[in-house]
């Protein structure tokens, strides 16, 4: 089933971008330098100007992709969030137990991510540490509320409702559902990110992953 991957494309709300970077090689270029200076640099430091510079291409030629960096970090962020989707779904279909099902799932949305190779002009590892330090950022600004009304998180809530169903399934009467699997998929990327910066406030470390952590919490939760 992994193989299904390399013929799937991942999708990003139409409304994020002007142009779909996806439909030419300017436009993977962007995306992937992107990625590249981002991680090197950090968000706040990154600008059109540097990444052009960086991909030997103008600055007005990104606009014509993003209107801003804002906009630019959306897109990775909801690109990141429907490929972690598909790695939900191709590895839980089969998976008849619920909790079986709902502990894989947990596992794949908790766990430090590799490289595809499926998508090569996206280095999925590297992208996953700017998930980890500045997803956030996508959502905490005074444009949230009219941002989700465009549509710009239906990929990440989707995930969360995907999630919540699992949930659900291994206890229906369990009345906070969707507090839990968005408490799963934030605070997973929260404990990595404490992991690597303030390890002195988490167990996450000497072999105690986050994923065993929120396995653990789940499972006492639902019992």
């Amino acid at each position: 089933m992994k193989s299904l991957l390399s013929i799937l494309k991942i999708s990003v709300p139409d409304k994020i971008y002007i142009k779909d970077p996806e439909t030419s090689e300017l436009g993977k270029r962007i995306i992937e330098n992107s990625i590249l200076l981002i991680y090197e640099i950090g968000f706040e430091s990154f600008t059109f100007k540097k990444l052009g510079k960086k991909i030997g291409s103008n600055e007005s030629s990104i606009y014509r992709y993003f209107e801003s960096k804002h906009k630019l970090l959306l897109y990775l962020s909801s690109w990141y969030w429907a490929w972690l989707e598909y790695q939900l779904v191709i590895e839980t279909f089969s998976i008849s137990n619920h909790h079986e099902k709902l502990n894989k799932a947990i596992r794949v949305v908790t766990r430090t991510v590799e490289e595809d190779s499926n998508f090569s002009h996206i280095n999925e590892n590297l992208l996953y540490r700017i998930i980890v330090k500045e997803n956030s950022k996508s959502f905490l600004t005074k444009e949230v509320d009219n941002d989700n009304k465009e549509g710009y998180f239906e990929i990440y809530k989707r995930l969360i409702s995907r999630l919540e169903e699992m949930i659900i399934a291994v206890k229906p009467s369990y009345l906070f559902p969707l507090s839990l699997a968005s408490t799963i998929i934030e605070g997973g990327l929260h404990q990595h990110f404490l992991n690597e910066h303030f390890p002195s406030i988490t167990n996450s470390q000497n072999g105690k992953t986050p994923t065993n952590f929120f396995i653990n919490l789940v499972e006492n939760t639902l019992k």
